[in-house]
């Protein structure tokens, strides 16, 4: 690869050589995304550069949503990159529907305000980020509650669904899914829903691997999208509690990543495009970022790795969800139907 402009890096991955996952509707999603949370931790700035930088070193996806608070930005950078030659159809842009826009006609405007925002004519892919509308301001406390939250109403759900299929009908967006979901929820979904869900995000790392509602997912022709996938280290204070465990100072990742002589966060980074989810990390440091899309196209783990990361998780899940509880409800394992029922129903 020649340096031939400001989107093409001489030490970039060609992009056409990332794998790929097929949604079932034959699209092809680029196997490592960015994505673009800054966990109140970077500027909207910041957080733009890193995807100049990211596109520039061989990134196609690029995972958005409103609430991060840095699409308009975000969305220059994507104009450049199509002005400087990079087809839109190369590009699979995500963005995602924050809960305070569930009501009646909301899904339309918050998806025309992402467009907007990212100058783009139409979304590859649009998520329902919260199953509910339990709302929190940006970088609300850990304690703090929305006095209007209440637990999954299945009702709701669905006219937030059927405002999704629309766009999909529209044109506006060429994929719906879903983000946080639980097994007893995607059940409910897929029996009522036109049009079903091409991917479902979640949080996965070799600490959490979710393996009953991964294989639900995938059982279901749904793609896994994994958030989190090195443990994020700059996640949220709110979100961090005294039994979280770190997947990058695991001594089985810790040995798989001397023995391939890179660094921890690049085997969790493998081990996810290995095991078939798409792994979305976050930074704004190129040699991360630049590493992080290099793990998908070299030096692959051995059968043998593959099975030691997977006896090495915790059950441990890093965003748990506090701020979105109702009154009444026990604690944050409400969110997650840990029993196989819907709480508070």
């Amino acid at each position: 690869m020649g340096n031939l402009g400001p989107f093409t890096a001489v030490d970039g991955v060609d992009p056409q050589k990332v794998p790929k996952r097929r949604v079932y509707t034959g699209a092809q999603i680029p196997a490592v995304g960015l994505g673009t949370y800054g966990s109140d931790r970077f500027s909207a700035e910041q957080i733009a550069e890193a995807v100049r930088g990211a596109i520039a070193v061989g990134y196609r996806h690029i995972d958005c949503a409103s609430v991060y608070g840095n699409e308009h930005l975000i969305g220059e950078v994507l104009q450049e990159a199509i002005q400087s030659g990079i087809k839109r159809e190369e590009l699979w842009v995500t963005s995602k529907l924050w809960n305070d826009m569930h009501g009646d006609g909301d899904v339309l405007i918050s998806c025309a305000k992402s467009l907007k925002d990212l100058r783009l004519d139409y979304l590859d892919l649009y998520l329902v980020h919260w199953p509910f509308p339990n709302y929190h301001p940006p970088g609300a406390s850990v304690d703090s509650r929305d006095p209007h939250a209440r637990p999954y109403i299945h009702e709701e759900f669905m006219k937030v669904w059927r405002q999704m299929e629309r766009l999909v009908e529209m044109g506006l967006v060429k994929h719906i899914g879903t983000s946080n979901m639980t097994i007893p929820k995607l059940k409910l979904l897929l029996r009522d829903a036109k049009i079903k869900p091409a991917c479902n995000e979640m949080e996965l790392h070799p600490h959490f691997q979710q393996p009953d509602l991964f294989k639900f997912v995938v059982d279901n022709d749904i793609v896994p999208i994994g958030f989190c996938p090195i443990g994020s280290p700059n996640r949220p204070d709110r979100d961090k509690t005294e039994t979280d465990t770190v997947d990058i100072e695991d001594p089985v990742i810790v040995k798989i990543a001397e023995r391939h002589k890179v660094h921890p966060a690049v085997i969790c980074v493998k081990w996810a495009v290995q095991r078939g989810q798409i792994p979305i990390p976050f930074s704004i440091h190129r040699p991360e970022y630049l590493s992080n899309l290099k793990a998908a196209v070299t030096d692959p783990l051995t059968d043998e790795e593959m099975e030691a990361i997977a006896k090495i998780d915790k059950n441990c899940r890093l965003i748990k969800g506090q701020v979105f509880l109702w009154e009444g409800a026990k604690g944050w394992e409400d969110l997650w139907d840990l029993d196989g029922e819907i709480a508070g129903w």
